[in-house]
């Protein structure tokens, strides 16, 4: 028999319209005895609104594993300013004036 309560994570949003942040986690045996526990011990000494917890195990996650997913398959430097020709050239001419 199993004598651990399950882990629930606590997201905790301080004011009507803010998201909801990760706190911290509780254990305990069911949701609405998380929400109890999570009111006592997050909400009690700073500014809340609303409390959710959610059973670890009902979450679906990525593996660090796979951090190589997260990776940029496209150069799409053209979007930012560094990568036109321009301002390399301009920076180069910019440097130039000052010799």
């Amino acid at each position: 028999m199993d004598s651990q309560w399950k882990i629930f994570e606590v997201f905790h949003q301080s004011a009507r319209g803010e998201p909801h942040v990760h706190v911290g986690s509780v254990h305990a045996p069911d949701g609405d005895t998380a929400l109890m526990l999570a009111k006592e011990q997050f909400g009690r000494r700073q500014a809340c609104v609303n409390i959710w917890v959610v059973a670890a195990s009902a979450i679906v996650a990525t593996s660090y594993d796979d951090a190589d997913m997260f990776e940029h398959a496209t150069d799409k430097s053209y979007r930012e300013a560094f990568g036109y020709e321009t301002t390399k050239r301009a920076k180069l001419a910019g440097d130039a004036e000052e010799i």
